[in-house]
């Protein structure tokens, strides 16, 4: 589940980029100010993108942390 979620933030992250890209490459401006914001913008979703990888990471070790208590409870009872 986690490796489906994380495949699909990056497949929408890496479509956002390349549609911003290429809004950027027909938007008449000069050369090196559209690699200066190419830059800028690419800087700003990668730190997007790490901040959700971050997150569903958590998320995963919280659900690791859940799992492994209900197999500390339900032990007992298997055992019986």
């Amino acid at each position: 589940m986690f490796m489906k979620t994380t495949n699909v933030i990056l497949g929408l992250a890496a479509a956002a980029l390349a549609g911003a890209a290429i809004g950027m490459l027909v938007a008449p401006e000069k050369g090196s100010a559209l690699q200066k914001r190419l830059k800028d913008e690419a800087n700003k979703w990668i730190d997007e993108v790490k901040k959700l990888v971050s997150v569903s990471e958590d998320t995963v070790d919280e659900a690791g942390a859940e799992l492994s208590k209900v197999k500390s409870n339900l032990r007992p009872i298997v055992e019986d």
